[in-house]
């Protein structure tokens, strides 16, 4: 009983379901991973000190060793081993450690096989921001107004194309020779870039540009208003939820211990 309700613990602890720490393992693991991926852009600089080589060697082996728990806690504590094994994430999760103990067995050099890891920590990252609730929870709330500002914003990028034509086709014939061709100076100035490259020269052109300029900045600006709303709501929610939790858990150990009671009372 005592095994069954430390499994439970830890399987909510590694999840995310734990109503006190929440989410407090999988920030951890993202920070090592950013932390890991940060050292690895680090250590391709042409000052790094090679003293510190070892160093990083070692921190790598860490690493592996904490991912290889992870996996292992995982493994144990899901309802449904097969089914993780040949989840999505949970390939990754194999992938991420996999190659480092395939390289050791079989005498691969263990820096390649680390270097091999050091990139799918990439897809690793993605596994634990994937399976925040608060995310998904935030992408559903706002997935379809996204998708009306991204066909908005495929319009206004070819509307664009075609008035820069229109106005420096004339004038600029060989960096505007078609709308197709047009399409990158629209990409560049909905995104507010501007990289300087393609610029018009005509007046027309010139008025045209700056209102697209002050339209591409609102649809820059619309999408990070409907993202931080749906977060916001997310984030009430999930409070919502976890207090809601957190009351029917005390409500059953209430329940439990009243059962032990009248269990231990001989008069009952």
């Amino acid at each position: 009983m005592g095994i069954l309700s430390n499994k439970d613990c830890i399987g909510d602890f590694v999840w995310g379901r734990d109503p006190r720490f929440g989410h407090a393992f999988d920030f951890a693991m993202m920070a090592l991973i950013v932390i890991s991926i940060s050292i690895m852009a680090i250590e391709t600089l042409p000052q790094f000190p090679q003293e510190w080589t070892g160093a990083v060697l070692f921190f790598d082996w860490v690493i592996v060793v904490i991912f290889t728990v992870e996996y292992g806690l995982r493994l144990w504590t899901v309802p449904n081993r097969l089914r993780y094994v040949f989840s999505f994430w949970g390939i990754i999760d194999l992938l991420a450690i996999a190659p480092f103990w395939i390289g050791l067995v079989f005498g691969l050099p263990g820096g390649e096989a680390l270097w091999t890891l050091r990139l799918l920590r990439i897809a690793k990252l993605l596994r634990f921001i994937a399976n925040m609730e608060t995310f998904q929870r935030a992408f559903e709330l706002v997935w379809r107004e996204l998708l009306v500002v991204f066909m908005f914003a495929i319009l206004v990028m070819f509307c664009t194309a075609v008035g820069i034509y229109i106005f420096e086709n004339e004038a600029q014939p060989e960096a505007f020779p078609s709308i197709p061709h047009s399409f990158w100076f629209a990409v560049t100035t909905l995104t507010t870039v501007g990289y300087g490259d393609i610029y018009p020269v005509t007046v027309g052109g010139k008025i045209f540009t700056f209102i697209i300029l002050m339209i591409g900045l609102g649809i820059v600006a619309l999408p990070a208003g409907l993202i931080a709303s749906a977060f916001t709501q997310a984030r009430e929610e999930e409070k919502e939820r976890k207090k809601a939790l957190k009351n029917a858990r005390r409500d059953t150990r209430r329940s439990m211990k009243d059962v032990e009671e009248l269990s231990e009372d001989p008069d009952g």
